[in-house]
C-alpha cells in the first residue's frame, strides 16, 4: 500500500512527507515543481512524479500501479493577492485540477482523503477564536477556491463512500529541526520569513501595513503554527481515517494570538539585530485578528501544536534563513 502525496515538494507537504517515509510509510510525491523543490524531498526512499495533479494520464499511471491507501492533497495556489487579478487561475488549479485526482480515486477504491484547506475559508471574522463551526464567507478567490473542493468533498462521500479529514490551517511557520527543509517561496508574502529575510538583507525592509487596529500594539494579530506540528497533524488524521474515523473538518492553531510588532520584536531578540521596516497604511481586507479555537483537533485527531512558543517558531525559521542554505534550496 502507498500514499500519494500531491504537492509533497512543497513547503509544509515536504515537512509531511519526509515525517511519514521516516515512520515506514512507501511514499509516492506528485509534483510540477512550479512552486515546489526536488530538493526538499529529502527522504531517498519517497518516489518523485513530476506532473500536474490535473493530467489524467500521469494520476491515471500512478493508480494503476499499485494500490494508493490514502491521498494528502497539498498542490494548490496559495497567494491571496495574486487570486484577486488571476481568479481563473485558481478556480482552475485548486478546483477543476484536483476533479481528476479524485476521479482516478473513484475508480481505483481509494477512500482515504486529507485535504490541506485554510482558515480563509472562514473571510472576515464575526468572533475570535474561531472554530470550525464559524461561517464560511470568504472574501478571496483563494479562499472561495478551497471551500468549493470542501464542499465537492462532502459530496463524495454519500456518492462512493470517501472519507476526508480537511484540516483549515491559520498561518504556518518555521521549518525541520536539522533546518533542511524549510519556507523557500517567490515572491515570499509570509510574515515571520520576509522578516527574518529583511534581518538577513536578502529582502528590502519589511512593510508594517497598519498600525491602528483595535488590538494591543494596534499590529494584526495571527495565529501562528510550526510547520513540524502541521506534519504531525497529518499523520494523526491518516492514522484517525484508516481506524474508521468519519469525515470531519478541523482547525490547526495554536489558540495563542501573536501581532506584528511581537513578531518584530521577538525577531530582534532571536537574531539579536534590528528588523529594518516602513510603515504603510492597512491593506484592505486584513481582519483585525485571526486566531484559532483548535480544541475539535485534540478531541477528534488527539493533535496539540507541541511547539506554540512564537519564539520556538521563528528561532526554526532563522536557523533555515541564516543556515547553510540560505533560506533558499
Amino acid at each position: 500500500m502507498s500514499i500519494l502525496i500531491t504537492g509533497g515538494a512543497g513547503y509544509i507537504g515536504s515537512n509531511t512527507t519526509r515525517l511519514l517515509a521516516d515512520s515506514g510509510e512507501r511514499i509516492i510525491v506528485l509534483d510540477n515543481l512550479q512552486l515546489g523543490h526536488r530538493a526538499a524531498i529529502v527522504s531517498p526512499e519517497v518516489e518523485l512524479v513530476v506532473g500536474d495533479i490535473g493530467d489524467p494520464v500521469v494520476v491515471e499511471d500512478i493508480f494503476s500501479r499499485g494500490q494508493i491507501d490514502a491521498v494528502l492533497h497539498f498542490a494548490a495556489w496559495a497567494l491571496v493577492g495574486e487570486s484577486v487579478e488571476q481568479p481563473l487561475k485558481y478556480y482552475t488549479n485548486n478546483i477543476s485540477a484536483p476533479l481528476v485526482l479524485l476521479d482516478a480515486m473513484r475508480r481505483h477504491g481509494t477512500r482515504h482523503f486529507i485535504f490541506s484547506s485554510t482558515a480563509a475559508t472562514y473571510g472576515n471574522p464575526v468572533r475570535v477564536p474561531m472554530d470550525e463551526t464559524h461561517p464560511q464567507e470568504p472574501i478571496n478567490p483563494y479562499g472561495r477556491s478551497k471551500l468549493t473542493l470542501e464542499r465537492i468533498l462532502a459530496d463524495c462521500g454519500p456518492a462512493w463512500g470517501l472519507q476526508h479529514v480537511i484540516l483549515r490551517y491559520f498561518n504556518a511557520a518555521g521549518s525541520s529541526e536539522d533546518a533542511l527543509i524549510g519556507e523557500d517561496h517567490s515572491p515570499e508574502t509570509h510574515l515571520i520569513p520576509r522578516t527574518l529575510m529583511a534581518v538577513a538583507g536578502t529582502a528590502p525592509p519589511l512593510t508594517v501595513f497598519g498600525t491602528d487596529y483595535p488590538t494591543p500594539d494596534g499590529t494584526c494579530v495571527r495565529d501562528y503554527v510550526h510547520v513540524m506540528d502541521l506534519a504531525v497533524a497529518h499523520a494523526k488524521a491518516l492514522a484517525y481515517l484508516r481506524a474508521g474515523g468519519e469525515s470531519t473538518a478541523c482547525n490547526l492553531g495554536t489558540g495563542n494570538g501573536v501581532s506584528v510588532q511581537q513578531v518584530i520584536d521577538l525577531a530582534e531578540t532571536v537574531t539579536g539585530k534590528k528588523v529594518p521596516r516602513e510603515y504603510g497604511p492597512r491593506r484592505p481586507g486584513d481582519p483585525p485578528s485571526l486566531v484559532a479555537d483548535p480544541s475539535r483537533a485534540r478531541s477528534v485527531l488527539q493533535w496539540t501544536a507541541a511547539r506554540p512558543d512564537p519564539r520556538t517558531i521563528i528561532e526554526s525559521a532563522w536557523r533555515w534563513i541564516s543556515g547553510p542554505r540560505g533560506g533558499r534550496y
